[in-house]
């Protein structure tokens, strides 16, 4: 399925809870329907954003081109040795800045994992999927979708780049390892 037939796809949904969230508001004076699954109350905020956000990544590129050679990159103060993920261009201990990149580490052990089941709209097309923090060889945290049916903590993973799909651009992931 392309990005547009989602996002399209995406809208008609929108649409269609919106018109059943008017029904609701008209029957009851609450925007609060049951969730599908638990059938637990949830307020539906009757605004509706539609948000699209531009970051300013000068200072980290760098961390975009290591992507595009397979490689996840980090920012280290010369001065203190603290390695920064996600990259930084600045130290807050030392005050100073144009860090020294680095390469992370390939390999980690999750620490603390999460299963994303209540998603948002953006990211709605994906089945549920997991977010972990890993704890790297070189002691930095990296959080990161843990590509993995079943996760637990002091499982040991992989850090790799990836193409997130159907979006086709380049993240990272956190992969079991055996």
């Amino acid at each position: 399925m392309s990005l547009n037939e989602i996002r399209d796809k995406m809208q008609k949904e929108i649409s269609q809870s919106l018109s059943m969230l008017d029904n609701v508001i008209k029957t009851t004076k609450l925007p609060i329907v049951n969730e599908q699954k638990t059938n637990n109350p949830l307020w539906i905020d009757v605004r509706e954003i539609d948000l699209r956000y531009q970051i300013p990544v000068k200072k980290i590129y760098k961390f975009f081109e290591g992507l595009k050679e397979g490689k996840v990159l980090a920012t280290k103060c010369p001065k203190c040795g603290s390695v920064y993920f996600p990259p930084q261009d600045d130290c807050p201990k030392c005050k100073i800045s144009n860090l020294e990149w680095i390469e992370m580490p390939k390999e980690g052990e999750i620490m603390a994992y999460t299963v994303i089941n209540v998603k948002p709209p953006s990211f709605s097309h994906y089945q549920d999927y997991i977010v972990g923090i890993a704890r790297m060889s070189n002691g930095v945290n990296v959080l990161g979708w843990v590509r993995a049916k079943e996760v637990r903590v002091g499982m040991k993973v992989r850090l790799e780049v990836v193409e997130r799909k159907p979006e086709g651009y380049l993240t990272y992931e956190l992969v079991p390892v055996g």
